[in-house]
Order: C-alpha cells, then structure tokens, then sequence
C-alpha cells in the first residue's frame, strides 16, 4: 500500500500506522480559530453504487475500516442521517487509547458525539446510541417537529431545532460550531451528503473506492439533490491497498 501525501511536497508516510494517519487527514488550522470544516467520509464500487445489499459494510475493507475509526477520532461530531442510522444500526463512538492525549490536548471529549438529522424524529430511543453513549448524542429536528416526540427525545439526546418543514442544515451547522465542535464529520447517508453538498457546506470528501461493480439500483453518495452548480474538488491524498483506493479531496480556496 503507497500513500502520497500531496502532489506538493511529494512526501510519502506509512499508511498503516494510526499516527502517520493522523498526520494526512489533520483538520485544518483554521478550525481552531472557530470557522467549521466539514469532512465527508464514503465509500462506493466502481460503478458508483454507495450500498452492497442495502449496506455500506459489503464495500468495506480492513484499510477503510482503519480509516473511518482515524476520521472518528480526529472529529469533534460525526453528523448522520436518520434513515442510516436505522439501516446501519448505528452505535455511540466509542474513544479510542491512541488518541486520547491528542484529543485531550485538543480540547476534545474522549470520543465525537453522533448528531442525527431527522425531521420526522421516526428514531428508536431505546437503541445503543442514546442508551450507552460515551458523549450524548444530539438529534437536529425542525421547528415545527411533533412535541411529544421532541420531548421523548429529549429525554435521551440533546435536541437542536434548525428550520421549518426541513432542516436548515447551514443553522444547524452554525449551532454545532457554537458549541466548539468545529471539526464535523458527516458519514451520510447519500441524502444528507446532497443536501449539505447542494448548501455548500462540504468542504472536504473522503472517498474509498472498492474494486468491486455491484450494479443494482444503490444510490450514488450523493443523491437526491439538486446542485446550484458543479463543485470542483482538488485531490490531496491518495492511498492504495488490495486494489481499494481512499481518496481524498478539498474544496478549492475561495479567491
């Protein structure tokens, strides 16, 4: 497995240590000085499909797997969508011993919180992720969301309201930020990733290529959405391993 780091520098590291890691998907400086930085993080077959039999894990491998864990651990928050929380049966992140020094220093909880976006709050509260989470999980609803079912969530989460008749994902991201979680982390679904593309939030893709066509009916990783315009994106890194390739990307600075 190679890793180049940047077309700039030309520098390689080791891409099977968690450390060397840390380094390539370091978040930017600027979200230390409050400005948020939202990461994307999927995978999809050569075809473009982002699910193996309605799932993402039938794309996976040990190498993605190391990944997404480094990419939870450099997160403040990972932001997800309902209907993936559900399909995936989403659990607390849960911290990890190899970055509890960095995180410490950072300022950071022992792990990211998980913040779910759901509009109809269709969630079940007696799962894993809002019994047993390390760092409560926080649920970004609409103003107008049912308030018996906003109160028996706020039972088990902290609720954030964000818009009518749909999320105001830029508001929601602004609430998070104000919280200090600058560092955001979105693991979709392909839904929620259009709709924060299509707003212009995402500032940074993640993409792990399996070396596999699954044809079917999957959705892309971003889906559902209509675009203002096309996005370009710059690749920074690019890590092979068995035939998969992680990819990253970055929004091109604004002139």
């Amino acid at each position: 497995m190679q890793q180049l780091i940047s077309p700039v520098d030309g520098a390689f590291a080791d891409p099977a240590s968690l450390e060397s890691l840390a380094a390539v998907y370091a978040y930017p400086d600027q979200v230390n000085r409050g400005r948020p930085w939202l990461r994307a993080n999927m995978v999809a077959g050569l075809d473009g499909g982002a699910r193996l039999d309605g799932l993402s894990e039938g794309l996976s491998s040990s190498a993605d797997k190391r990944i997404f864990g480094v990419l939870r651990a450099l997160a403040d928050v990972v932001l997800v969508g309902a209907e993936t929380v559900r399909a995936e049966g989403y659990r607390a992140a849960r911290a990890r011993a190899e970055f509890a020094a960095a995180r410490r220093a950072a300022g950071q909880a022992p792990a990211p919180a998980i913040a779910v976006v759901s509009r109809s709050l269709g969630l079940d509260l007696t799962a894993p992720l809002f019994t047993e989470p390390l760092v409560r999980t926080v649920v970004i609803t609409t103003e107008d969301a049912p308030a018996a079912a906003r109160a028996a969530v706020g039972e088990v989460a902290d609720v954030i309201t964000a818009g009518r008749g749909s999320v105001d994902l830029p508001a929601a991201v602004a609430v998070l930020a104000d919280r200090g979680w600058t560092r955001l982390l979105t693991e979709g679904g392909p839904r929620l990733l259009g709709q924060l593309a299509a707003e212009g939030l995402l500032d940074e893709l993640c993409l792990s290529v399996a070396p596999l066509i699954t044809a079917g009916d999957a959705p892309r990783i971003i889906h559902d959405a209509q675009m203002p315009d096309v996005q370009r994106m710059r690749l920074v890194s690019l890590i092979e391993q068995k035939g998969f390739l992680f990819t990253r990307y970055l929004r091109p600075p604004t002139s």
